[in-house]
């Protein structure tokens, strides 16, 4: 059974009076444990599309179903809380709490969604910070961060309450080439052995070098598609 299905999916933003299609008639399925990735220049659609997949927007038209849950049929509260549940999330702009600690930050999804008990909160969080060279900064909020520290503690944010389904657009960007090999071998691991689903937006082409899946992007359409395919637009 698919992890996620899309079936001529569309989505369009009004600018003004223009209407400005994003996505125009988009299928594609995703299947569990895979590591995907949208590739494409900017503008392509990518980043709109990862957010209807991650419940965060909703498509005009056509279907899409995550986790057997259509997205177009959840209210607010509940995709926040299916969000919670399911998701996790890597951000261009980190989207970390600014009053909270490099810590606390990773810390938060198990406070408010999962509540798990302190002591395997820290395991986990712990962990996770000494996987991607942050646990010396845990005691630091963000403003006291580079761009790379943000980036690997919004990775670890995002993976620790192990989420079926983990969406990352540019999840590289802002990481030195040592960091991101560390960061892509500790998906890669979560995804063997956990069965996690990775799926990316992005512009590193030594990223997408490692993709099983990759679907180009253009002017909101998919235009091809390479390594193990699993859809066609």
């Amino acid at each position: 059974m698919s992890l996620v299905t899309a079936e001529q999916i569309t989505k369009t933003y009004t600018m003004g009076e223009v209407q400005v299609p994003a996505i125009r008639g988009v299928s594609f399925e995703l299947q569990p444990s895979s590591f995907v990735s949208f590739v494409g220049p900017s503008g392509s659609g990518k980043t709109t599309l990862l957010n209807m997949v991650g419940c965060l927007d909703r498509p005009d038209g056509g279907r899409l179903t995550v986790m057997g849950t259509e997205v177009a049929e959840l209210s607010s509260h509940a995709a926040a809380v299916f969000r919670g549940e399911h998701l996790g999330f890597i951000f261009q702009d980190f989207n970390l709490v600014p009053v909270l600690t490099a810590y606390e930050n990773v810390e938060y999804p198990l406070v408010m969604v999962q509540r798990i008990p302190q002591a395997e909160r820290r395991k986990r969080v712990m962990e996770l910070l000494e996987a991607v060279g942050m646990a010396e900064h845990k005691d630091k909020r963000p403003d006291q961060l580079s761009g790379g520290q943000k980036q690997r503690v919004a990775v670890a944010r995002a993976i620790v309450a192990r989420p079926e389904l983990v969406l990352a657009d540019e999840p590289t960007a802002n990481l030195d080439s040592a960091t991101a090999e560390t960061i892509v071998d500790l998906m890669r691991q979560m995804r063997d052995t956990l069965g996690t689903t990775f799926v990316f937006s992005t512009h590193d082409m030594h990223l997408v070098e490692q993709i099983e899946v990759v679907h180009t992007l253009v002017d909101g359409l998919i235009q091809d598609q390479d390594k193990a395919a699993t859809t066609n637009a």
